[in-house]
């Protein structure tokens, strides 16, 4: 087996699903402990804080996230889901869970040399030339160590905590518990959706905690970024699949800079703007080509490296945007760049189910489309809020069935993060507009196009 190619990513499994409505003694257990914590940490910072309305409210955020850092892992994880997400809940909790951002303290090296020994089968001194017991970075689900592999190559392995499955399990059906109770109580916990939270968290680490589903995407990510031979100013790391396994994900090392460190930026790349212009192509096609997107981008998750090239790390978060919204984005961002035409936007939002039989013609319907969308999306990048598009598009009929445009939000959420660095690095920037961005997508239309106005793209 060679490690790193494509065909030794393995073919699509079956994630085990434990199940999330299940609550036994465990369960009851730790509910009581969640209630206890957070309750106290609550209490204490509203009598220390205050009762006008305003500090309660942020007494209140700052005890719920004191609780979470106690709690550990699992809700650190739900305090980042938070920050990640800051419209869909109260401003003074997203702000206080940025707390959740920073890095955990790291499990013992003893504890983390015996799950890659167990997970691969052979001794860390068989595996590794060089294996440092020091962590480079520790999260809530994992740690990473730097190595050298047996061959010479520098790498990098992620290592799952001990026992973390298990634990996450338990909380993750406490916390869906607790969020059924409170949805009952308060009115803001039924605005927050509190089940719907936990249910999407739980989601997310039931394919979180096979790191094979990680290498996996991160495999297609990188053989994805090479299919239309550019791209070559971006880069996914190779995964070293005989070093991987269900707890553990060797990859090749990097050394860089994390994207929001905007001054250092500036001060080495020649070009930031180009620099945010090619991240976020290769990251648009990867949604409307691929289907298969990072879901993840915070700055540390995106890097300028030391070569020059811009770095897209950890693909345990992805979003995998179905054949029919592909064409929806695909439409909403050819009329957008190169003909102002809203009536294919029209056609594919029937595909998806979304304008009942009698809302007019496709051209009465991309005539609202437009008057609706063109502002936001021909404005900077700061204006492209995928959140509103899909809040609006609800308003052109009826969703039928259980499938709404998670994705679509799941795709603005990534924006949101690429708006904060091209505020920093590229002011005036509009992505919408930018041909560069759709040569892949669109390539007769966008060199007929580039070509009529005079407009020299990058050759990368």
């Amino acid at each position: 087996m060679t490690a790193g190619s494509v065909t030794d990513a393995p073919t699509d499994r079956e994630v085990p699903r434990p199940p999330l409505e299940k609550f036994g003694f465990s369960e009851f257990k730790r509910t009581v402990t969640i209630g206890s914590v957070l309750g106290g940490h609550v209490t204490g910072r509203v009598l220390r804080g205050g009762l006008r309305r305003a500090a309660r409210r942020r007494a209140m955020a700052r005890g719920t996230v004191d609780g979470f850092e106690v709690l550990g892992p699992m809700f650190v994880k739900l305090g980042q889901l938070i920050a990640s997400s800051p419209n869909a809940f109260p401003a003074e909790l997203a702000d206080e869970c940025l707390r959740c951002l920073d890095d955990v303290p790291p499990f013992p090296a003893v504890d983390a040399r015996r799950i890659i020994e167990a997970d691969l089968g052979r001794p860390i001194d068989e595996l590794f030339l060089e294996f440092d017991d020091t962590p480079l970075s520790a999260a809530s689900v994992a740690q990473v160590h730097g190595c050298v592999l047996a061959d010479g190559r520098p790498a990098v392995v992620k290592v799952q905590r001990p026992d973390i499955a298990r634990r996450m399990m338990v909380d993750l059906r406490a916390a869906y518990r607790l969020a059924g109770l409170m949805q009952r109580r308060s009115e803001n916990a039924r605005v927050a959706n509190a089940e719907g939270v936990v249910r999407d968290l739980y989601e997310t680490t039931v394919a979180e905690l096979d790191f094979r589903n990680e290498a996996d995407n991160q495999t297609r990510a990188r053989a994805n970024l090479r299919a239309f031979g550019d791209n070559a100013g971006v880069v996914v790391p190779e995964v070293f699949w005989e070093y991987s396994g269900p707890r553990v994900l060797c990859m090749e090392r990097m050394s860089g800079l994390p994207l929001d460190r905007f001054d250092d930026i500036r001060a080495v790349h020649p070009d930031p703007e180009l620099l945010i212009r090619s991240l976020v192509k290769a990251w648009l096609e990867s949604v409307v080509v691929h289907g298969l997107f990072h879901g993840d981008v915070h700055a540390g998750n995106l890097w300028l490296l030391d070569d020059g090239r811009a770095a897209m790390l950890d693909f345990g978060i992805v979003g995998k945007m179905s054949e029919p919204w592909r064409d929806f984005v695909r439409a909403l961002f050819h009329a957008s760049a190169i003909d102002g035409d809203f009536r294919p936007v029209a056609r594919a939002l029937r595909e998806l189910d979304l304008v009942e039989g009698d809302a007019g013609d496709d051209a009465t319907i991309g005539r609202q489309l437009a008057t609706a969308l063109a502002p936001v999306l021909s404005g900077k990048l700061a204006q492209l809020d995928m959140g509103k598009v899909a809040a609006r598009l609800v308003e052109f009929g009826k969703r039928r069935g259980a499938f709404g445009p998670e994705q679509l939000i799941l795709m603005g959420k990534q924006l949101g993060y690429f708006e904060r660095y091209a505020v920093a690095l590229a002011p005036g920037w509009r992505l919408g507009q930018d041909l560069y961005l759709f040569r892949n997508i669109f390539p007769d239309e966008v060199a007929a196009k580039a070509a009529a106005e005079g407009i020299e793209l990058p050759t990368d």
